[in-house]
């Protein structure tokens, strides 16, 4: 057990660290910004995901809206960032766009862990009230102070419970699994270790080949990341707990945004208003879809919890709540 987990660690510096020694992709245009400005937009996650779809919609509309004037360059995949690199590329300035998980916002301001509490929303409507309300208004207010500035709230979905050992049904199932976990998320590791499972944090590039490997036994993801990674080829077990949700932030420099002409900022805000909007029902639709996918595939195990089942989960992880609620809210 200590020799995988000492390994997944390993892994998971090296990627860090091959990642930071990468040639970075540099815009070759020599382009003064009264002629065009550019806006690099990095992501870590596929193209075909409902994240990389609205992406590549925003720097579609922008050009056609700017007539050229805005050049967005979406770099997916972890092309010019991995996991751990987008938040200082950005406050850098180096990339001047990006959408991490809410969960990796906790070492901006510990109030963004809300979002990975348990149980903690029953159904979407229920999050895009706390994101459209005053609820989201503070979580993004709270990103001045890393001279960040918070754009919009994208969907990803609830997350669901993969593993290859065995079915996860009740929360004793758990015991002496090892789960990757995203960085920086206390909560997520406190939620494995609560579980009685050992959580290491991983990169999600890192991911399948983890699984793979039999480094990490288990996963949690929502169904278009299960599906846009093929994880479900090396889980043959999973779990539709719909336990946790998972929501991008996109982001910019506080700085560049600031430098922007008027009519720019106002046409990238009203074209993100238009595709967040647009997302939100991708979003639901991929998850319909990658359902169809894992379904089709014939080999994994699936299992819904049923109500009985779910409030023995929600029991379980009740703990959570009392150690990490004046954390997250005030």
């Amino acid at each position: 057990m200590k020799i995988r987990v000492a390994l997944l660690l390993c892994l998971t510096l090296l990627s860090c660290f091959a990642a930071g020694c990468d040639k970075r992709v540099n815009d070759s245009e020599q382009v003064s910004p009264e002629e065009k400005i550019v806006i690099k937009f990095s992501h870590v996650v596929s193209e075909n995901t409902p994240k990389g779809l609205a992406a590549q919609r925003f720097a579609t509309l922008v050009k056609d809206r700017t007539t050229g004037r805005v050049e967005v360059q979406v770099f997916p995949n972890s092309t010019l960032y991995s996991d751990g690199e987008e938040i200082e590329a950005l406050k850098s300035g180096t990339v001047q766009m990006i959408a991490p998980t809410t969960s990796k916002l906790s070492r901006l301001s510990p109030q963004w862990q809300i979002f990975d509490l348990p149980f903690a929303f029953n159904d979407g409507n229920e999050v895009h009230r706390a994101m459209d309300g005053p609820t989201g208004e503070k979580l993004l207010s709270s990103l001045s102070a890393s001279n960040i500035k918070g754009l919009a709230f994208w969907d990803n979905g609830f997350k669901q419970m993969t593993n290859g050992k065995r079915p996860l049904i009740h929360p004793e199932d758990f015991g002496g699994l090892i789960f990757r976990v995203m960085i920086n998320s206390q909560v997520l590791k406190r939620q494995f270790e609560q579980l009685g499972a050992y959580p290491v944090e991983t990169q999600f590039n890192d991911l399948y080949h983890a699984l793979e490997t039999n480094l990490a036994d288990g996963q949690e993801n929502t169904l278009s990341n299960i599906c846009s990674k093929k994880l479900y080829r090396v889980q043959p077990y999973l779990t539709i707990s719909n336990h946790g949700y998972m929501g991008y932030i996109v982001m910019t420099n506080e700085k560049f945004w600031s430098s922007l002409p008027d009519d720019v900022r106002l046409t990238l805000e009203s074209t993100l208003h238009e595709v967040t909007e647009w997302e939100r029902q991708i979003s639901a639709d991929k998850d319909r879809e990658s359902m169809e996918e894992v379904v089709s595939y014939g080999k994994v195990q699936i299992h819904h919890l049923t109500v009985a089942e779910r409030n023995k989960w929600i029991e379980a992880l009740q703990p959570l709540y009392s150690e990490f609620w004046e954390l997250t809210w005030e």
